[in-house]
């Protein structure tokens, strides 16, 4: 299940909520019990063997000097 951070805008909290995808944008009471809280963009990590893999056929990038054409 996705991990959401709010802040709230009364005591400045920051916190996490677990919830489902379909209520990402439901609103959170902090835990201080205040009603007046945002979410925060957060970033993705992206682990694991294909993540780091390299591209098949040697991972050359395109044009002249990086896909194989000029020699």
């Amino acid at each position: 299940m996705p991990r959401y951070d709010f802040r709230c805008r009364s005591c400045g909290a920051t916190f996490e909520l677990n919830r489902p995808m379909a209520r990402a944008n439901d609103p959170a009471t902090c835990p201080e019990g205040h009603p007046d809280t945002v979410k925060l963009l957060s970033t993705v990590a992206v682990t694991g063997a294909a993540a780091s893999a390299p591209a098949p056929g040697g991972g050359g990038g395109g044009g002249c000097c990086g896909g194989g054409c000029c020699g």
